[in-house]
């Protein structure tokens, strides 16, 4: 998803002859966008990443639970 940026970028993605280091301004304009973005999270971003992690951790075990049932029913057939 992306947003607007009201702040012009001032830094490209080469150094074209001058040195590679981050200038002052840049570090400025970099750590205003990191502030904006992280203004933009708010709770239900962190519900939403909640609920995926869930949803990662259940997603990892449906084999083995349905493995387990399997076995479940297998073992009490076989005891009646």
């Amino acid at each position: 998803m992306s947003h607007p940026s009201f702040v012009a970028s001032a830094w490209d993605t080469s150094c074209v002859g001058q040195p590679a280091d981050l200038s002052p301004l840049e570090l400025s304009h970099l750590g205003e966008h990191l502030a904006h973005c992280g203004a933009l999270r708010g709770p239900l971003d962190q519900l939403l990443a909640g609920a995926a992690g869930v949803q990662a951790l259940v997603a990892e075990h449906v084999v083995t639970v349905a493995l387990l049932a399997t076995l479940l029913v297998g073992a009490v057939s076989l005891v009646r």
